[in-house]
């Protein structure tokens, strides 16, 4: 995950650190993979996400932007939640950052389990036990809300037993009073352990909407490809059925450049009438 947690201070420090650690993941982890959107600062992001193949230790980012993260993993042990988590710093030890100036809990759900990480850059998690499928289209959304200097981002994901939209969580910290940017999604192996690269990972990113901060929703639809320092080859990119797609080790051949622009064809007419308010 370390590629993209995207405090832009963290990233330009520590940037030749994390290329040379990246590059000693080769045989060791999968290539991490990353499609970066074209879009306009906003209040809101929408994205569906298919899984179509995983392995233990893979993280599935659906909703990235430059202040945090939203997306499922399926853990080592087999098991599988959902993440979502806010930077409040670039620096590695989490109980360094002065408590005014730390990610705050605005909301949760009973549920949802809380806490502080730090190592690569620091500030606010959250995690939901969730046994997502292969095949199955998860939905999310990221909303922000300028408070002052600090912006509330909350995520919300559609529960598929349930039938209904869950607020997971409502994080707050400093940005300076700014709204959503920067957004991304990627595919990333956490396991780490050789073996794990033997495994393809694959997913579809689909139907990306962002609400502009003139409150009208745009559909996204050009991406660009890119992906981590480690050298290996076996990554790929595209778009499928009008679908972004991901995917990375195994037997995965590429057949598209990195830094490549991928236009997906037939963006939505208009987004869910559902989508949390």
């Amino acid at each position: 995950m370390k590629h993209l947690r995207a405090l832009s201070l963290f990233f330009f420090i520590f940037l030749p650190a994390l290329v040379l650690a990246d590059e000693k993941l080769k045989g060791i982890a999968c290539r991490s993979v990353h499609l970066g959107y074209h879009a306009p600062e906003g209040s809101s992001f929408y994205l569906e996400m298919k899984i179509l193949s995983s392995a233990p230790g893979t993280y599935f980012m659906a909703c990235g932007w430059n202040k945090g993260y939203f997306g499922v993993q399926e853990l080592a042990n087999g098991k599988k939640i959902i993440l979502f988590s806010v930077w409040d710093s670039g620096q590695n030890d989490p109980k360094a950052v002065e408590e005014d100036k730390r990610t705050k809990l605005v909301h949760k759900d009973e549920k949802t389990r809380i806490g502080r990480f730090g190592g690569e850059g620091t500030g606010g998690q959250s995690f939901y036990d969730y046994d997502w499928k292969i095949g199955e289209t998860q939905r999310f959304l990221v909303s922000s809300k300028i408070d002052g200097n600090r912006t509330i981002y909350s995520g919300y994901f559609f529960h598929s037993e349930q039938k209904k939209w869950i607020h997971m969580i409502s994080f707050s910290t400093i940005t300076g009073g700014i709204n959503l940017k920067g957004y991304y999604s990627f595919v990333e192996d956490f396991k780490r352990d050789k073996v794990s690269t033997t495994f393809a990972r694959k997913a579809e990113f689909f139907n990306p909407w962002i609400k502009n901060t003139k409150n009208e929703w745009l559909p996204i639809s050009k991406a660009n490809f890119t992906a981590d320092a480690n050298p290996v080859l076996n990554i790929n990119a595209g778009t499928t059925d009008g679908h972004f797609f991901l995917v990375t080790g195994g037997n995965t051949n590429n057949t598209l450049k990195l830094r490549s622009v991928i236009e997906s064809p037939n963006p939505d007419k208009d987004p869910p009438s559902d989508i949390p308010k």
